[in-house]
């Protein structure tokens, strides 16, 4: 049995609209063999990361950065994971106000530093969460659930 963790924050509701549809598409009726577990970015913790054998990470842009809480959660696993999660597949998921790219690329600069390896483009929803973007998010946790299961990461 394979494991996907989703790690996200939310405080208006849109991101974790997010995070619900990449849960749905990991739970696929079509796919058995991974177990997936969903946090808040402050209940999740170094044992949940070393849990994992991939990792999603969803959180809303704040001042073109991610949330603190999501930043928090990469700053409390580090040190304990450092050097135990190479090469762990991972992919993101942001809701926007702006265009998103300050918060892509400060998840993307401290994943490097654990080295986590990006297997998916990351999604940006820019303003409202709409059908589309949350169709996407189901193919994103989909996705990440089947390549677990088939061992393509």
């Amino acid at each position: 049995m394979k494991h996907l963790l989703i790690v996200y924050h939310s405080q208006t509701g849109h991101t974790a609209a997010m995070a619900e549809a990449v849960l749905r598409g990991a739970g696929s009726d079509e796919l058995e063999g991974v177990e997936t577990r969903m946090l808040r970015a402050g209940d999740a913790g170094p044992e949940d990361l070393l849990w994992a054998d991939a990792v999603i990470l969803g959180t809303p842009e704040n001042f073109g950065y991610m949330s603190g809480a999501m930043k928090d959660f990469l700053d409390r696993t580090y040190y304990p994971c450092e050097g135990k999660v190479e090469s762990l597949p991972y992919a993101i998921f942001i809701s926007a106000g702006n265009d998103g790219s300050g918060a892509v690329s400060s998840i993307q600069r401290i994943a490097r530093g654990y080295p986590l390896r990006a297997v998916q483009e990351p999604i940006v929803a820019r303003g409202d969460t709409t059908d589309a973007v949350l169709a996407s998010c189901e193919e994103l946790g989909m996705a990440m659930a089947a390549g677990l299961e088939m061992g393509v990461f």
